[in-house]
């Protein structure tokens, strides 16, 4: 394995890394106590899109596709230093067009979706106009099991008919958010991976209703949010199921692969940013009369943190390398090894950084506590760490079995 930057990948990370120093540090802190002070903050400040604009000109746009002609042109190890430096910001990732769940969303549209699909919707999506969400967990059921969907996609003569409640719908609350990819039960009798669908909703379709916002660990997410979304009797023409019925696992498949990899890189340059504060804070910080740095192990927790960092990015680097020489499916134990690490080590590291802050690691003063917020989020995001570990444990056994 050789993970050294080809010639395109680091032109990119570099001026990547230069435009978010210039054009995004600058005005992040700003942009987040504006929107906070905003009696209605789901809203998108003309910063985001002045923003967009630069990084648009400077083809710093849609980096995470492997197109040359849409996107960055740029293989999954490729953009995963990207993907890292994105991860530090909150900002960073929609400024380049590169923000979750739209980059899952324009992956399965760009390999799955038709040629009407792709016009109305990639298009629009790939130009920054439009936002998505993504439908998939259920309250009424045991997610970490996606066939225990309850959610139905009923195929009805030319309609798809849609019924069932969603939550944790990532997006949803974007004031541009247009479109959701519904993924339900179609057909309960065939091959239990073969028994759903996905398919293409426009949010103002009659039936769909956004009930409410879901504060995650008190915490709303504005303007993107996680909602609860009921689908009552919505009908829908059948060319709005993608790749066809019963599809939707091979879909989702698909779209977890890199998408996991992307919520690994971006989640270590999310401790790579904590251990930065912490690095800066217990420097510049004295108490007890010599530097917070040199009190209570704190130069070993930042060695740990150091150390820790690099496995991951070593290992999901790995995991990135086997999906663009072998494909997901052969690098389904390495990226569900990612996803156990890689939020459990952004938490002890961003713990140990709100510790060395004192009061303030738990204020909105400082990015901290956001940051452990998305982390452990993301613990539950796309499955949960039991059931990666099930699924670790079961390719590693399978080398034994005769």
């Amino acid at each position: 394995m050789d993970f050294a930057h080809s010639p395109r990948a680091e032109e990119m990370i570099q001026r990547a890394r230069a435009f978010i120093e210039r054009e995004i540090r600058p005005v992040e802190e700003k942009y987040h106590h504006e929107l906070q002070s905003l009696d209605d903050s789901w809203v998108v400040l003309p910063v985001v899109e002045e923003l967009k604009e630069k990084a648009r000109a400077e083809g710093l746009w849609n980096l995470f596709l492997p197109d040359e002609d849409l996107g960055g042109g740029l293989s999954v190890t490729e953009y995963a230093p990207i993907a890292e430096l994105t991860g530090a910001s909150l900002l960073a990732p929609e400024v380049f067009n590169c923000n979750a769940p739209d980059t899952g969303n324009m992956e399965v549209l760009y390999h799955y979706g038709s040629d009407e699909q792709k016009q109305q919707w990639l298009m629009p999506l790939l130009d920054g106009k439009i936002r998505s969400a993504f439908c998939m967990t259920e309250p009424g059921v045991a997610s970490s099991d996606a066939t225990n969907m309850a959610a139905t996609a009923s195929v009805e003569g030319d309609e798809v008919v849609l019924n069932g409640r969603k939550w944790w719908s990532t997006g949803i609350g974007h004031p541009n958010c247009e479109v959701l990819i519904f993924m339900g039960l179609t057909d309960p009798n065939a091959h239990r991976h073969a028994q759903h669908s996905m398919v293409l909703v426009p949010k103002n379709t009659p039936g769909v209703t956004v009930e409410r916002m879901l504060p995650a660990m008190g915490r709303l997410d504005e303007p993107y949010g996680h909602g609860e979304v009921s689908f009552d009797n919505v009908r829908l023409p059948k060319s709005a199921i993608i790749a066809g019925p019963g599809r939707g696992f091979e879909i989702a498949q698909g779209r977890l692969g890199p998408g996991r990899i992307h919520h690994c890189m971006r989640l270590i340059g999310l401790a790579e940013m904590a251990l930065k504060l912490a690095c800066e804070r217990g420097l510049s910080r004295e108490a007890f009369g010599k530097p917070i740095i040199n009190l209570g192990g704190n130069r070993e927790r930042i060695a740990d943190a150091r150390i820790a960092i690099e496995q991951a990015r070593l290992l999901v680097l790995k995991a990135a390398w086997l999906i663009d020489q072998r494909g997901v499916m052969a690098a389904m134990s390495e990226i569900s090894q990612i996803k156990v690490i890689c939020p459990n080590m952004a938490l002890d590291v961003i713990d140990m950084a709100m510790q060395i802050h004192g009061g303030g690691g738990l204020s909105d003063d400082f990015p901290l506590a956001a940051a452990w917020t998305g982390a452990r989020a993301l613990r539950l995001a796309d499955g949960p760490d039991e059931v990666h570990r099930g699924l670790i444990a079961r390719f590693e056994l399978m080398k034994y079995k005769t």
